[in-house]
């Protein structure tokens, strides 16, 4: 494991959870500067022999260091726990993955943009019908066609959602394939689809990257202040 990189965070975010200004960080309500456990060697072993896949090493590294999860970007660093004997990801949206396809390539495109405008044009419009349980039963049918192709597991094989940003935003980190230690930006709840998250030098941002970034800008947000003054 890369201790060095990753040395001293764990104390950096619990120190940030004492600050004043601590609150201001976006969704720091919603993890409340608490980590989890680190894996360790075993746990990590294990959750990577159930999965069949060897995690990408800055993701990893963070896991059997830092924590399995907690706080993070956005509303948190979705925990990865074993519940029942299984290992799993928790969070909102965490169910998406299908962990039986992260040996898979993840596929850099998602479904062709004129099928997505095929199924917009013919999507039902409250006003064309004359009662509303008419309509909802339409558009009913029409969000499970849209959802199939937007949602299909396929979509986001070979990668783990690791956070939410809110209104159903979320972002993955790519497991395998290409694109393999990358954070994407998933736009589906938008009708859009996802993208990779870029550097202002327009590079892929990488895990660590992702999560050190996060925490030198959560610090200048929170500023130096204690809560004991």
């Amino acid at each position: 494991m890369d201790e060095q990189r990753w040395g001293g965070v764990r104390e950096r975010v619990r120190a940030l959870g004492g600050r004043a200004g601590s609150g201001k960080v976006f969704g720091s309500l919603g993890h409340t500067w608490v980590l989890d456990e680190p894996l360790g060697d075993d746990g990590l072993a294990e959750l990577e022999a159930q999965l069949g896949v060897r995690l990408p090493d800055g993701y990893r590294d963070f896991l059997g260091c830092v924590g399995a999860g907690g706080a993070g970007p956005a509303y948190g660093l979705f925990p990865v726990r074993r519940v029942d004997g299984r290992w799993g990801w928790e969070g909102d949206g965490a169910d998406l993955a299908d962990l039986t396809l992260l040996a898979r390539p993840f596929p850099e495109h998602g479904p062709d943009r004129a099928e997505l405008d095929a199924l917009l044009a013919v999507r039902p419009e409250e006003e064309a019908f004359g009662e509303l349980e008419e309509f909802d039963e339409a558009f009913e049918a029409w969000e499970e066609r849209w959802e199939a192709v937007l949602f299909t597991p396929e979509r986001t094989a070979g990668a783990i959602p690791v956070s939410h940003l809110g209104c159903a935003l979320r972002e993955w980190l790519i497991v395998s394939g290409a694109h393999r230690g990358t954070i994407w930006s998933d736009y589906r709840a938008d009708g859009a689809d996802l993208v990779p998250l870029l550097d202002d030098d327009g590079q892929p941002v990488t895990f660590t990257r992702w999560y050190l970034d996060w925490l030198e800008k959560a610090e200048l947000t929170a500023g130096t202040a204690t809560t004991d003054g």
